[in-house]
């Protein structure tokens, strides 16, 4: 199964709360973090949620 490397780019100040809880359960704390994720529909979700916060890469 394909995975997903996600790394936090931006700072979550000034955004909104939903987004900063979704970089939480992502995992992200700071900027340059990075988490390696399932490549599943959830996954996804919250990636689209906060895509402008993060630089996503497909990994095998």
């Amino acid at each position: 199964m394909a995975r997903l490397k996600v790394t936090q780019t931006r700072s979550t100040i000034g955004t909104k709360q939903n987004q900063r809880h979704t970089l939480r359960t992502l995992g992200l704390k700071r900027i340059n973090d990075v988490v390696v994720k399932e490549d599943r529909p959830e996954i996804r979700g919250m990636v689209a949620t906060v895509v402008h916060l993060v630089q996503v890469e497909e990994v095998e």
